[in-house]
């Protein structure tokens, strides 16, 4: 009885993930559903029986998140402009997120505001001719032709990723003009955005700035093909994401600023909550941005309500609120890598870690060899899923990267704090981060580029297995003979 009291929220959190997640497999739109689930709350609500009361809600959130799981799929789903696909007319967009530079295009995510006579309220991806690239948060008037997505024919599936994302349509452009730009929140996380990104790197240019632009705001659009290429095979990939440790250094430079102006305790954790708010807008809404934060945020509010946090209730409340946003999420890579890595965390770091005592490992190799370890094993299968890919070298790599990881990305938030009071501070300050981000470049080229970086065939996949399963056997033989 008191294993299920402590672990009902978390079966009441699951069960509305997994009625979210089902709206994926089948759709209703039954009224019954809803009936039934209002139904099994006024139970859970009038019996006395405690398991009986977990069960019933279990089963309403359940019903409920599928419910609403299938509205929000049609919402998403739903298209004022795929009616009107190959025609052409004047249209106003406004730029939510960098443009990105393929080999024959520009391609940049927008909001269409109005097409023709239509007003409208609709994501679309931009098409511009190869050139200079239209500043995110900028509205644009342009004139443009509606196309569908490119369908699996063409190799990538562009259609059905586009359309998990709400984007049904592509306006082909070839000139645009600003006449404007957004405001309200947008607004804002635009500005934050371009203060981040002129402070961070300031004097540093090239190679070094995209890295340094990587780290800190998870934009990968200014890296060479190689270099990207070379993260990839190397495992250090996910640095260029942005996860929780950059939401950790916010709140927990907030709180450290905080303590040196002697500011009470819970004025500098509402300060953390707004500079994971504004961090969190400035990035953009990516599935692993959103769970870091939502994160970050309840750790906050566990302290002000004098709460003791839960890290596997802060997972399960990310989980949710992003389904409940749009269930298309469960298919987004980084969803599903970001999840898998922090469970992964929680469940088999210890055990890894535990392993490695008695041996002549320093204890910072030991957590980082953990860390690394555990997420490569968990997330191993959905980079086969996803990319058909695996890093064979991840650990290696994050071991010889560790070491710059977090000082780069703190010494890239302090260069921003310190770039509006002393920009020869701030140059100074980027210029050292500048050969820290050289050092991780060279990390990824040296392992990226040893023979069977990557695993990409069958053949190759199963050498990998069996090479994991005798080093784990190896390893649970060592820990025997110990034992003994």
């Amino acid at each position: 009885m008191t294993r299920l009291l402590r672990g009902y929220p978390y079966a009441l959190a699951g069960s509305a993930c997994l009625g979210l997640a089902g709206a994926n497999a089948a759709r209703t739109h039954n009224a019954v559903v809803v009936a039934l689930a209002v139904v099994a709350a006024c139970g859970a609500a009038a019996t006395g029986d405690v398991v009986a009361r977990v069960v019933l809600l279990a089963v309403a959130l359940g019903l409920g998140g599928w419910w609403w799981g299938s509205a929000r799929l049609d919402a998403v789903d739903a298209s004022a402009l795929a009616p009107h696909v190959g025609e052409s007319d004047v249209a106003l967009l406004e730029v939510t997120g960098p443009a990105r530079r393929g080999g024959f295009s520009l391609r940049v995510p927008a909001k269409a505001l109005r097409f023709g006579t239509m007003t409208v309220h609709e994501p679309v991806l931009l098409e511009l001719p190869l050139g200079r690239s239209p500043p995110q948060g900028a509205r644009l008037e342009l004139r443009g032709r509606l196309r569908e997505p490119r369908g699996p024919a063409h190799g990538f599936d562009e259609r059905t990723w586009l359309r998990r994302h709400g984007v049904h349509v592509v306006v082909k452009s070839e000139t645009w003009r600003i006449v404007g730009h957004r405001g309200g929140l947008g607004g804002y996380a635009d500005r934050v955005n371009r203060w981040l990104a002129g402070s961070i790197a300031l004097g540093v240019g090239g190679e070094r700035r995209a890295v340094l632009e990587g780290i800190v705001l998870g934009e990968d659009q200014d890296l060479s093909d190689g270099l990207r290429t070379s993260f990839r095979s190397s495992g250090l990939y996910h640095l260029l994401a942005v996860s929780g440790q950059n939401v950790a250094l916010i709140a927990g430079g907030v709180l450290a600023l905080a303590w040196l102006l002697g500011v009470p305790r819970w004025l500098g954790e509402l300060g953390a909550l707004a500079g994971i708010g504004s961090y969190v807008l400035a990035v953009g809404a990516q599935p692993s941005v959103i769970r870091a934060g939502i994160a970050g945020a309840l750790g906050s509010l566990a302290w002000l309500s004098a709460r003791q946090p839960d890290r596997w209730h802060f997972l399960l409340v990310g989980a949710l609120i992003l389904l409940a946003w749009s269930p298309y999420n469960l298919f987004d890579a980084g969803f599903q890598l970001s999840f898998a890595a922090v469970a992964a965390i929680f469940l088999a770091v210890g055990r890894v870690r535990r392993t490695m005592e008695g041996y002549p490992v320093p204890r910072a190799l030991t957590d980082v060899v953990s860390v690394s370890l555990a997420c490569g094993v968990a997330t191993a299968p959905l980079l086969w899923l996803q990319f058909g890919r695996i890093p064979v070298y991840s650990v290696p790599a994050n071991a010889l990267a560790a070491p710059v990881v977090a000082p780069l990305l703190g010494l890239g938030l302090v260069t921003a704090i310190v770039a509006p009071v002393s920009t020869a501070a701030a140059s100074v300050l980027a210029g050292v981060n500048g050969w820290l981000a050289a050092y991780l470049a060279a990390c990824a080229r040296l392992v990226g580029g040893l023979p069977g970086a990557t695993v990409s065939s069958g053949r190759g996949l199963a050498v990998l297995i069996a090479v994991m399963a005798a080093a784990a056997l190896v390893l649970s033989a060592a820990r025997l003979r110990e034992g003994r």
